[in-house]
């Protein structure tokens, strides 16, 4: 059977250079364009493979009704959104799109940092509201005189604390287990290096596991001068938790491109002056964004030509 004759789901709304090629290359059923339950009602039985963006649940339920389903590709390096347990169970290959975003989201990641330090969205605000003939802008936090905690150190973590390490800034970081090939000093207990910096960057994967993670304790040994950065997912921070510590000055402030009800985000959270949000931008250029789609497609056309996919996630256990 000819690539071109296999029914694929695609879920969320795909960029159009990766929506051209998936259309060349496969019979195309969008979630964007119809609903899921009709797509599957009429095309369920012949769908063998699913392109998703990540947003939109990919769980068991849904798994069980493509029984032809061999190889689920996802747009980003996450993939909490997908059953993998489920998938894996029913000899699903999962795929994801690491690699090609990481100098993005570590660039980023710095400029977060450096914003939510410095203040610069607010002192922005502060010219653009005329402010600034009437009396100068407040003394912000600075860089200089911190330690930065990393709560995580694989690809994008390591990329992250190296751009942190040139500021001449101290890094220290917490994973489940140290990082051999790492020149930064592990500390095995999140609390206790909360408690030893006053910055944490949160850059883990999200999931059960890792669910609320940085809680209300986290934060409080975290400490007044603290500044909670998270480019991870909404789902590893206690966001209530924070919003309370933002609110109560337990800790100086945060910078956040997560959320934990994507794209909703509290009123409480936007009200805060001491919080610098952005819309889960950390990889939103054209050109890693370009990269991350290209791989997708890459993987789908690469299992359904024989080749087996181009990055499987650990769980596939691939090569077989």
């Amino acid at each position: 059977m000819a690539t071109n004759e296999i029914h694929l789901l695609s879920m969320g709304q795909m960029m159009p250079a990766v929506e051209k090629q998936l259309s060349e290359s496969f019979i195309v059923h969008r979630t964007a364009e119809r609903p899921i339950d009709e797509i599957i009602a009429e095309h369920g039985a012949k769908i063998r493979g699913i392109a998703t963006r990540g947003r939109d649940k990919c769980d068991d339920a849904l798994l069980a009704k493509l029984p032809k389903l061999e190889i689920v590709s996802n747009f980003g390096v996450g993939y909490d959104s997908i059953d993998v347990p489920a998938a894996v169970a029913r000899g699903l290959v999962v795929t994801n799109t690491p690699d090609v975003l990481n100098d993005e989201v570590a660039d980023f990641t710095v400029g977060l940092l450096l914003s939510t330090v410095r203040e610069l969205p607010q002192a922005d605000a502060y010219v653009r509201a005329g402010n600034w003939p009437h009396a100068p802008y407040r003394l912000t936090q600075s860089l200089r005189d911190r330690t930065v905690g990393m709560v995580g150190m694989g690809r994008i973590g390591r990329a992250i604390a190296k751009r942190i390490a040139a500021f001449d800034v101290p890094v220290v970081y917490y994973s489940r287990r140290p990082q051999a090939d790492v020149p930064y000093r592990h500390v095995p207990n999140l609390l206790d290096m909360a408690d030893q910096v006053d910055t944490l960057i949160v850059i883990v994967p999200g999931g059960p596991e890792t669910k609320h993670l940085i809680n209300a304790e986290v934060l409080k040994a975290l400490g007044r001068r603290g500044i909670l950065i998270n480019v991870a997912r909404g789902s590893v921070v206690d966001q209530q938790a924070l919003i309370t510590a933002l609110k109560d000055k337990t800790i100086h402030g945060a910078g956040l491109d997560v959320f934990a009800d994507e794209p909703r985000v509290p009123q409480e959270l936007i009200e805060r002056d001491n919080a610098v949000l952005v819309p889960h931008v950390g990889s939103g250029t054209h050109h890693t964004r370009a990269r991350m789609g290209q791989l997708v497609v890459d993987n789908l056309r690469s299992w359904f030509d024989g080749q087996g996919p181009v990055t499987p996630i650990p769980e596939s256990k691939w090569p077989r």
